[in-house]
């Protein structure tokens, strides 16, 4: 956890989720707390397919996850859960970035939970990855792992500047 700028183990924006699809196999990702009453952003490759999608929240409190949208060609899905007063993230400016801005990226790559790992961005505006249809990516060369996506991308004040994919 990043104390000193503002976080703490159990007020944490951040969430993993795990789901289970028909056959009964699951996978797992993160995703981003935007509003207080329990709407979640995550990566739609994340949630897709899924049967069920668990949320499990920084502070181990879990939630059945409903699936309210999804935008396959910007991979970028919601999820919704049924809680009040939730800490939600600050947002940032990702048009404002910098190459050689220092970020943080918050997930829990390999089921590891509340992992952050540092970096600093190493380009704006990348295209033709072939990820999604409609590509504006930021790239880092912090540490993404499996299960980092649908994580936060922030600055070293805590606001949200993309979506870890």
């Amino acid at each position: 956890m990043v104390r000193d700028q503002g976080f703490s183990d159990e007020a944490l924006p951040f969430g993993l989720f795990k789901d289970a699809p028909p056959r009964r196999q699951y996978g797992q990702g993160s995703g981003v707390i935007v509003s207080s009453d329990g709407y979640i952003l995550t990566n739609n490759h994340v949630i897709a397919d899924a049967f069920d999608v668990d949320v499990i929240l920084a502070d181990r409190r879990q939630y059945k996850g409903k699936v309210v949208a999804t935008d396959p060609k910007t991979d970028v899905a919601v999820v919704k859960i049924h809680a009040a007063n939730l800490p939600t993230v600050t947002w940032g400016d990702s048009s404002s970035l910098a190459v050689g801005e220092f970020v943080l990226a918050i997930g829990n790559p390999l089921g590891l939970s509340r992992s952050v790992t540092f970096g600093i961005v190493s380009a704006v505006g990348r295209a033709d990855v072939g990820v999604a249809d409609f590509e504006d990516f930021i790239q880092t060369d912090a540490p993404i792992n499996p299960g980092n996506s649908g994580g936060a991308l922030v600055t070293l004040n805590g606001e949200l500047v993309g979506i870890n994919t």
